[in-house]
């Protein structure tokens, strides 16, 4: 697990090659709001809001490497897809 702590994301933001996109606002404001500059090969746990059948939060998660997209100029989080877990999985 990473020793960051967990940034928001929205996992239907992706690009092309299905990495996450870090730019979004709402990304953009808690990488801020917990003081992370962004970096090539920097590790990051992540998580997007989600609730369970009964309508518990249970937030999704993932971890992954940051990587700058020169061609788009912009950063991305590639992850393992088949790794997503809801925080309860732990």
């Amino acid at each position: 697990m990473s020793a960051n702590p967990r940034i928001w994301v929205d996992f239907m933001k992706t690009d092309a090659q299905r990495r996450l996109i870090l730019t979004t606002l709402g990304t953009i404001e808690d990488l801020k709001k917990q003081g992370i500059d962004l970096h090539e090969g920097l590790r990051l746990e992540v998580y997007s809001d989600d609730a369970d059948d009964r309508g518990n939060r249970d937030d999704l998660l993932a971890e992954g490497i940051v990587y700058r997209d020169k061609e788009q100029d912009r950063w991305v989080l590639e992850i393992d897809w088949n790794a997503i877990r809801h925080a309860s999985d732990r």
